[in-house]
């Protein structure tokens, strides 16, 4: 069972997504919060399994909220999926980079919605590709580093291929049909990418993916 913390000022959308989560035989909302603060002081008593959590609360927004609850430094960063609309992708971006395990549009239907979920809770990141490159690639030129030398040292060259790929907003079957290998080697190669950059998940790879210049802005 996903247990699941509902963030969402606007007290009719949350309660669709409660109806939505709750409709499912696997999901189980044990909380809801109408404001950041809220927000953090429920995920802390709750510990839930996944956090649902809007970028534009009162008292403190989203973005904050999921730096205090998945920052760095954070001990057991909590899994935390944004919803949002595409007009606040400034928001998003730096909600990523407060440590959102993925982001969802508030207009993706309700099936993707539970599918995000379930991805999130297994451990796994959610972006969405239509909006990858597009949000990201924008707002990384601005806090990009000076140097690529570190990722491009640490990494093999295989290595950096499937980063790049990640980066583009494709999924594992994708980039092994790219790659011409198999999904589970795709898997094996983006975990090792994790572990040697010190990175928590694919959304904090795609990010610094970015930053170091290794793909340029596809707008």
């Amino acid at each position: 069972m996903i247990r699941l913390l509902v963030c969402e000022d606007q007290a009719l959308v949350r309660a669709g997504y409660v109806t939505i989560f709750d409709a499912q035989p696997d999901m189980e909302v044990v909380g809801e919060a109408a404001d950041g603060r809220a927000a953090v002081e429920a995920a802390r008593r709750l510990n839930p399994d996944v956090i649902v959590m809007d970028i534009r609360m009162p008292v403190v927004d989203g973005i904050e909220a999921t730096r205090r609850l998945a920052g760095p430094g954070t001990a057991n960063p909590a899994k935390i999926l944004v919803v949002t609309t595409f007009n606040v992708d400034e928001y998003v971006y730096e909600a990523l980079r407060a440590g959102a395990s993925g982001f969802l549009l508030k207009d993706a239907h309700p099936a993707a919605l539970i599918d995000g979920v379930r991805t999130v809770a297994a451990g796994d990141s959610l972006l969405a590709p239509a909006v990858t490159r597009a949000l990201i690639g924008h707002y990384a030129e601005r806090v990009r580093p000076a140097s690529p030398a570190r990722v491009v040292d640490v990494l093999t060259r295989r290595e950096l291929e499937v980063l790049k790929q990640l980066a583009a907003g494709l999924s594992n079957a994708e980039i092994a049909t790219r790659l011409s290998i198999t999904p589970e080697t795709v898997k094996t190669y983006v975990s090792r990418i994790l572990t040697k950059l010190d990175l928590r998940d694919r959304v904090q790879a795609v990010v610094l993916a970015y930053r170091i210049g290794l793909v340029s802005d596809p707008r």
